[in-house]
């Protein structure tokens, strides 16, 4: 299966793409779709670079499926909404190209990669390094993105698992503590 993750920003959205066969995890490709207001772009049209990024991903890499970060409200409310515009810019990428998506928080991200879910960015970037065995540490953004695939490959195994023993099949939506799948 591959699996495409996406850690939404409005300046800097990050891209990570993984095969998994089994518990097996390899890398395939990972970066940033940049947009900036320096560059005189409105939002609206920094909007259009993101979603147009996304898609020549999913169109470049062909994924099976894809995880977003969840975003919470931070300090700042109009921070908060311009990051909630990007993140919407991304899911409805990934919607507009057919793809299926699951959701997760960063706390889950951590957890699932690093063991601790207040994890500091560099340890997050040194397990995804370890983990795919990269030669160097992904860039932050990308290190998330392919910590979100990286979890929801576990997510995924851990629920196929659960419905071969269970009689009452588990449901998808909800099941890894608050995590989304549509």
């Amino acid at each position: 299966m591959r699996i495409l993750g996406i850690d939404p920003g409005l300046q800097c959205t990050g891209f990570g793409v993984i095969d998994t066969e089994g518990g097996q995890l390899s890398y395939v490709a990972s970066g940033t779709i940049q947009t900036s207001p320096k560059d005189g772009a409105l939002l609206p049209a920094r909007l259009k670079v993101l979603f147009d990024g996304i898609s020549e991903v999913v169109k470049r890499y062909e994924p099976d499926v894809s995880a977003c970060e969840i975003v919470f409200v931070n300090v700042n409310p109009q921070a908060t909404l311009l990051l909630g515009q990007a993140r919407g810019a991304c899911l409805t990428a990934l919607v507009a190209n057919g793809m299926p998506v699951a959701e997760y928080t960063a706390l889950q991200l951590k957890k699932a990669v690093v063991g601790y879910g207040k994890a500091a960015k560099p340890q997050v970037q040194e397990m995804v390094k370890r983990l795919l065995q990269l030669p160097g540490l992904p860039g932050k953004d990308a290190a998330d993105a392919l910590g979100l695939a990286i979890t929801h490959a576990q997510v995924s195994r851990t629920t196929m698992a659960i419905n071969k023993v269970s009689t009452l099949q588990a449901r998808t939506h909800g099941a890894y503590r608050g995590g989304r799948n549509y």
